[in-house]
């Protein structure tokens, strides 16, 4: 019996970089966007509590399905097990940095 796959999936959004692990992901009707669904967390069996995973589990609290600009994904990873999600600020040093353009120019811009 297959085991069903993890995805690690990290994101560039408001000026902070999302790291997520969801058990679907895949292109949506929505041009332009990714759909993740089935959204993983690590379980509590410990007395530890680490506060990003928390602020993320308090954002995506009752969302059975997310829709992330295609533009704003970094990476896309099928992983053994999930990890520990987190939301990172992303500083200007860093490598990390969203398009300088949109992903698509709106008909008649005159290019």
């Amino acid at each position: 019996m297959t085991q069903t796959p993890i995805y690690k999936i990290v994101f560039f959004n408001q000026g902070q970089i999302y790291e997520i692990y969801a058990r679907q992901i895949y292109q949506s009707d929505l041009y332009g966007f990714i759909e993740i669904e089935e959204l993983v967390f690590g379980e509590r069996s410990g007395m530890l509590v680490d506060p990003s995973e928390e602020k993320l589990k308090a954002e995506f609290e009752g969302v059975s399905r997310s829709y992330i600009p295609m533009h704003a994904i970094v990476r896309i990873d099928e992983v053994a097990k999930e990890g520990v999600g987190s939301i990172t600020e992303a500083t200007a040093s860093g490598n990390i940095s969203p398009f300088p353009v949109p992903a698509f120019t709106p008909k008649g811009s005159g290019e």
